[in-house]
């Protein structure tokens, strides 16, 4: 498997993008390995924006909802705002915890990456209980080989991202209440 090269990076298509995912499935251990220090949000961005609008509109057409392009339009920014929050949250975890300087677009290449793979079969009900345990396994196996952290520091962020956001949605429950 070749990994992508900076050309292809730098010029997104979308022989880019299957390789990319090709990569992330086949070897993501080799292709967060292989991921070039040039590649910038904006090129991540790319990939998970296809992802994401092929999700939102997967899942327009599998919602009961009486205004289907609404739900498509919601999917989509949730599918591309979670990944920029939790890429922060995980960003803030891992300087307060390791102190290790990792530049933001780093991590947040590493979560749209991996958000983008799984946002490709997220829609499909109930495969919610794997695609979320195999985004996170994949962040965690490019937070080990893209921002060369060791297993144990890669299990605690990951971790410690989790319980806080799940604190943050459960603080927001009683908000949500009338």
């Amino acid at each position: 498997m070749k990994s992508l090269s900076i050309e292809q990076i730098n010029n997104f298509s979308m022989s880019a993008y299957f390789q990319a995912v090709v990569g992330l499935l086949g070897r993501p251990k080799q292709f967060f390995s292989d991921l070039p220090d040039s590649m910038g949000i904006r090129h991540a961005l790319g990939f998970l924006t296809v992802s994401a609008i092929f999700s939102s509109a997967a899942g327009m057409i599998n919602t009961k909802s009486s205004s289907p392009l609404i739900a498509a339009g919601i999917y989509l920014i949730n599918a591309v705002g979670m990944v920029f929050i939790l890429a922060g949250l995980g960003y803030t975890v891992m300087v307060l915890s390791t102190g290790k300087k990792v530049v933001f677009a780093r991590v947040f290449i590493i979560y749209a990456l991996a958000s983008s793979v799984t946002l490709l079969v997220s829609w499909v009900p109930y495969l919610l209980v794997i695609t979320e345990p195999w985004k996170w396994w994949l962040i965690g196996i490019g937070m080990v080989k893209a921002c060369r952290l060791q297993l144990g520091q890669s299990i605690r962020i990951i971790g410690l991202s989790l319980a806080i956001w799940i604190l943050l949605f459960w603080a927001l429950i009683p908000l949500t209440m009338h």
